[in-house]
């Protein structure tokens, strides 16, 4: 079965939308497009090694309005991200059905990306595509998170974790704090949200 890892930049009160630039996507009016660019201006030899890591090729699955970002982008980039012409890139849309987007495939609904999940071992990517993180989340299809935190607040915008967002739990598995603040972590699903009472923890303790 398929990893299905949701990588995506966020502010710290969640916001997700358009950190990549001014022009990314202004829907609902949103004025804070680029966000994350300042941050990515300061030489840190090990956020490059992790962020290497991060952009490491594999398939991609996206919700529509973040594949047409891509794919009017990268592939006059592709300097920039080796290998993302060869990978299989999914777009799960209920309106568009092709592309000039080399290995583009689309999917129209949630039991199509499951279908895609079961089909063999290799990672799918979620990158940014905040509806589509939503149903996987709702659906408890997301099996790991690499989320990049950014010492800012918006107050406004898309936000990652929005309605549907189901009780679950996670392990950190890796993380990293740059020399200017942004938080890496990558997380993986931990099982159901373990309850108790802090009272009871803390007696615990004293008793080992």
């Amino acid at each position: 079965m398929r990893k299905i890892i949701l990588q995506e930049f966020i502010t710290l009160d969640g916001v997700m939308q358009a950190p990549g630039g001014p022009d990314e996507d202004t829907s609902s009016g949103f004025t804070w497009g680029g966000w994350t660019a300042p941050y990515f201006h300061f030489a840190d030899a090990e956020a490059d090694r992790f962020m290497k890591k991060v952009m490491a090729s594999s398939d991609l699955l996206l919700g529509r309005r973040t594949f047409d970002i891509f794919a009017a982008y990268w592939p006059k980039h592709t300097e920039m991200w080796p290998g993302i012409m060869d990978v299989t890139k999914y777009c799960v849309s209920t309106t568009s059905q092709k592309s000039d987007w080399s290995n583009s495939v689309f999917l129209k609904s949630v039991e199509d990306i499951k279908r895609v999940k079961n089909s063999g071992d290799a990672e799918l990517k979620v990158i940014g595509s905040g509806n589509l993180a939503q149903t996987l989340l709702k659906h408890d299809l997301v099996d790991e998170m690499l989320l990049m935190t950014f010492p800012i607040t918006l107050g406004t915008g898309k936000r990652l974790f929005g309605e549907g967002t189901i009780p679950a739990a996670f392990t950190m598995i890796d993380s990293l704090i740059t020399k200017n603040g942004v938080i890496y972590a990558s997380y993986k699903r931990a099982g159901e949200v373990q309850q108790a009472r802090l009272a009871s923890l803390n007696h615990a303790a004293r008793l080992r």
